[in-house]
């Protein structure tokens, strides 16, 4: 993957969210202005064709760099490039209309994502029209019956309304929606977190086979590292707005570095150990209205020192990754790794 050309870079990217009270209620309460501190300083690069994966708990920021990269949400600071274009130069929705079309996005809930009132033909058809790539007519139902085989239903689909579907069957006609454009980028938000097991590892290798057939590139955003393991060539891991690893998936997700990673791998069951003993994560994560000082990771960390409350910790190379970590970069963490292959965190995970 490292000789093929980058189609995105997010720089030093950066997203706050102003959650103050009210104005009048600040100068009659005395009140302070609030801030949530979203995403800080996340940088990162994707090659073509290939799977990039953010992971992290719930609200740690990774959906809102998703939103950041598809234009939903502005940056406070930092840039997304997307094909050597800086979409925060964008001051129309004219000018933008060629990356939108290149980028499109797989939803997490495939019951909220698809319009209820619209029957399948159009909701499908509806990138095509609005990006000018075919009027209505026979081309037009022709290319979407197309795209419905192409994820597996039928053209006798496109007449029938979304809540005659089931989970997995929507989530295929959001993937035909989002290939109707003929994108180079698709950004897959927890594409399986909201269906069955037994209809996510469908989805996730009907995702690989069109990635293979059309030269996909994804940015895979997920919590279960089960799926990451089984998409993903590059990873990233998200905690309180910060990347604090990345790189190589495979050896993040065999040889983990940060303390962080170390205890998100150990949460997954190891089915050639059921009953080993696991670490658990111990506490709750800060509020990001007041991320604590130095390393945001410290308070439960079990491996924090004084410098770890105080300094926040600068990204250094360990062999194929990024590691953001005091205690990495004094070599004073045990070096004892989990030692699993992708194929056992596959097995053992939801997929």
């Amino acid at each position: 993957m490292s000789g093929r050309p980058t189609i995105l870079s997010v720089d030093n990217l950066t997203v706050r969210f102003d959650a103050s009270p009210p104005f009048l209620r600040r100068v009659l309460t005395g009140a302070r202005r609030r801030t949530v501190h979203a995403v800080e300083e996340v940088d990162f690069a994707v090659t073509e064709g290939s799977t990039f994966a953010l992971v992290g708990e719930s609200g740690c920021g990774k959906s809102t760099v998703a939103r950041t990269i598809a234009g939903i949400q502005a940056p406070t600071a930092g840039g997304v490039s997307f094909m050597g274009v800086d979409i925060a130069a964008f001051r129309t929705r004219h000018a933008a209309m060629p990356y939108r079309r290149n980028l499109q996005m797989i939803f997490q809930d495939p019951y909220a994502s698809l319009n209820p009132r619209w029957r399948v033909g159009r909701i499908v058809a509806e990138p095509m029209v609005t990006h000018g790539l075919a009027a209505p007519g026979p081309a037009l139902r022709g290319k979407v019956s197309e795209l419905l085989e192409t994820v597996g239903l039928s053209t006798d689909d496109a007449r029938k309304f979304p809540h005659q579907f089931s989970g997995g069957q929507r989530q295929r006609i959001s993937i035909a929606r989002a290939l109707a454009s003929n994108p180079a980028f698709i950004i897959c938000d927890e594409p399986t977190s909201a269906l069955d097991v037994s209809v996510q590892a469908q989805i996730l290798n009907l995702m690989k086979r069109l990635q293979k057939e059309l030269g996909l590139t994804y940015l895979l955003i997920s919590h279960n590292l089960a799926v990451v393991a089984h998409m993903a060539q590059s990873l990233g891991v998200m905690y309180l707005g910060r990347l604090v690893e990345r790189g190589d998936a495979d050896q993040i997700l065999t040889r983990p570095r940060h303390p962080y990673t170390r205890l998100l791998l150990d949460t997954v069951p190891d089915p050639h150990a059921p009953d080993r003993g696991r670490t658990r994560l111990q506490g709750e994560v800060p509020s990001p209205l007041s991320p604590p000082a130095g390393c945001a990771f410290h308070p439960r960390c079990p491996f924090a020192e004084e410098r770890c409350t105080r300094e926040l910790p600068s990204p250094v190379k360990v062999g194929g990754a990024w590691v953001a970590c005091h205690a990495v970069q004094e070599d004073r963490l045990p070096h004892h790794l989990p030692g699993r292959s992708q194929g056992e965190i596959v097995s053992g995970g939801a997929t």
